[in-house]
């Protein structure tokens, strides 16, 4: 029988001279001494073999729209069960879920579920997926990877809201018992990923192309923070990458930031900044552009790239009427990219 008790051993990563482990996870590639936890704070060296603290032990289990990951284009309209462990791979100084994201699972209470209990609890619930998200998933690994494995065994779909910071194996892998990942392109410069998120922007851009050549579906969300990225100049590069590497149908999300964390002193996104880049996202091609965090506005909603008319009409996260049959627009017959059983 599966414990739910922690630790386990890690998957990915290096036994080295003595009692040293280099973890393979994720881009920082820690080399952790014999006791000592690497950047994430949820992998430790434990005498040379390196375990994950948080199998099994999820921070937060609820239940919420697939809207709110964003994913607009992965069965729109449905509830999923929402799971995640404490921590974190990146700094983000304007993280909304800092509170769960800058701690160490010994700082936060948390549950005991073994990925068959979670994949049961969804299903008691009548739900239709189960979504990794609010922080990290990629720092409960193991625990996403075995989650998903069960889900697929029984027919439920999963998705991930990732940052993307994460190696190429352990993301092959992973998407092999994935049907959904949203990453967030957090900005498109070296230095901002530098000053803002205490990461690179590189390995982000090849787990984008990594998901998209693995034929999985993806989503994009660029958080747009006055000051740090919002430079027209900055969205026109990004924009013209995803078209140029992902293509014109991977739909990009551009939200409102709120003053959190560490950039309190920033003043929320104005709508018209949002509306500008929607502008320049669209002159460069791309068919489906969002703009999120502004309950609402009329570019939350899904329109048609052949006819224009609405066939995703939403209220913030809610699907309030939809006009997709069998994949096409119900009024012109086009169709229309997306997971949409």
């Amino acid at each position: 029988m599966e414990s739910t008790l922690s630790p386990k051993e890690a998957l990915f990563y290096k036994k080295l001279d003595g009692e040293d482990v280099q973890c393979l996870l994720c881009p920082r590639e820690c080399v952790i001494s014999d006791g000592k936890r690497g950047f994430c704070r949820n992998r430790e060296n434990q005498g040379g073999t390196l375990y994950t603290l948080v199998y099994g032990r999820p921070a937060v289990v609820d239940i919420g729209p697939i809207e709110k990951a964003p994913l607009y284009h992965f069965i729109p309209g449905h509830f999923r069960l929402c799971l995640t462990c404490a921590s974190c791979n990146l700094r983000c100084k304007h993280c909304q879920n800092w509170h769960l994201s800058q701690k160490s699972f010994e700082e936060l209470d948390h549950y005991s579920y073994t990925p068959s209990e979670i994949v049961h609890q969804a299903k008691k619930q009548g739900l239709n997926s189960v979504s990794f998200t609010y922080t990290e998933p990629t720092v409960y690994y193991e625990y996403l990877y075995n989650v998903s494995v069960v889900a697929r065994e029984v027919g439920m779909k999963t998705s991930i809201v990732s940052n993307g910071y994460i190696n190429r194996e352990p993301l092959l892998k992973l998407l092999k018992v994935l049907d959904a990942v949203k990453i967030d392109l957090k900005g498109f410069s070296e230095e901002f990923y530098k000053k803002v998120c205490s990461a690179t922007l590189k390995p982000v851009l090849e787990s984008l192309l990594t998901v998209k050549k693995e034929n999985v579906w993806l989503e994009i969300v660029n958080l747009v923070i006055p000051t740090l990225n919002d430079d027209p100049k900055m969205i026109d590069e990004m924009c013209r990458w995803i078209k140029e590497n992902l293509g014109v149908d991977t739909p990009l999300h551009f939200t409102r930031f709120r003053p959190d964390y560490k950039l309190t002193h920033l003043s929320p996104t104005p709508v018209s900044t949002l509306e500008s880049a929607y502008e320049i996202a669209k002159k460069n091609g791309l068919r489906y552009v969002y703009i999120g965090n502004v309950p609402g506005h009329t570019y939350n909603s899904t329109y048609c790239p052949s006819c224009d008319r609405n066939v995703i009409s939403r209220m913030h996260m809610d699907v309030v009427e939809m006009n997709v049959v069998d994949g096409k627009c119900k009024f012109c017959d086009a169709p229309l990219q997306g997971k949409w059983t």
